[in-house]
């Protein structure tokens, strides 16, 4: 069997993704995050009588610590199969891949394991992040946006 007759075969039982259904399923999925969020900020403003600020912090540590316990019981991975990127592109992705890289490493200890492989992938998201941020501060310095 030679690399075109292989790759054939290969195509022919790849199973074909809807991105149309995923697509709608994410919209879906984020919208209903974001309306929890905003649940939250009115349940945290209400019961707690405290400013739209604080409360906005409150949900977000609300959501990080609801995805990373459910990255910690087995549930989110779960989750993503339903529910697709409508789950992991909000702040709930960033706790799983902080919860799950820990997970994975905790075996080696806290300093090898834990502490060298808890920003495996969030620690790329998060200089990327600075780089980028620093680089539209210098465009809005030179082209006094």
């Amino acid at each position: 069997m030679n690399e075109i007759e292989y790759k054939s075969i290969v195509k022919k039982h790849t199973p074909k993704e809807d991105r149309l259904k995923n697509s709608i399923i994410a919209f879906i999925c984020g919208g209903i995050i974001g309306i929890i969020g905003e649940l939250l900020i009115e349940f945290y403003q209400c019961i707690l009588n405290i400013s739209f600020k604080e409360a906005s912090t409150y949900m977000i540590l609300t959501l990080i610590f609801v995805a990373a316990l459910f990255t910690c019981l087995g549930f989110f991975d779960n989750l993503v199969t339903k529910f697709k990127a409508g789950l992991f592109i909000p702040i709930t992705g960033f706790a799983h891949s902080m919860m799950s890289a820990t997970l994975d490493s905790k075996k080696e200890g806290l300093i090898t394991g834990i502490g060298s492989n808890m920003f495996k992938l969030a620690g790329t998201v998060i200089i990327y992040g600075i780089v980028s941020s620093f680089l539209f501060g210098i465009v809005r310095i030179v082209f006094d946006i």
